[in-house]
């Protein structure tokens, strides 16, 4: 299974379009992502991010949402289990 994350765009470079970056704010951790797959993105813009790669734009309010979700499973395997990790997914609480 997949999983890729909602991330807001903070800052674009520009060299070619097959090298192209964006630095992401991930619930408050700053990771550098290709854009190469979405050469439209913009500062401000929200993206899915997999595995180092920004797969496509999405409204803030999907973002939101999807955030709220992860946020959400997070908690009911805290409950279920004790820990947060459980699953292997990463506290998702800290990116909603």
């Amino acid at each position: 299974m997949c999983l890729a994350i909602p991330a807001r765009v903070t800052h674009v470079t520009r060299i070619d379009p097959a090298i192209d970056t964006a630095v992401v704010d991930l619930g408050g951790v700053s990771r550098e992502v290709s854009i190469a797959l979405v050469p439209e993105v913009e500062v401000g813009d929200y993206v899915l991010v997999h595995v180092g790669y920004a797969l496509n734009r999405i409204s803030e309010e999907e973002a939101q949402e999807t955030l709220k979700l992860m946020a959400e499973m997070t908690r009911l395997l805290d409950a279920e289990s004790g820990v947060a990790d459980a699953a292997g997914i990463a506290s998702a609480s800290k990116f909603a």
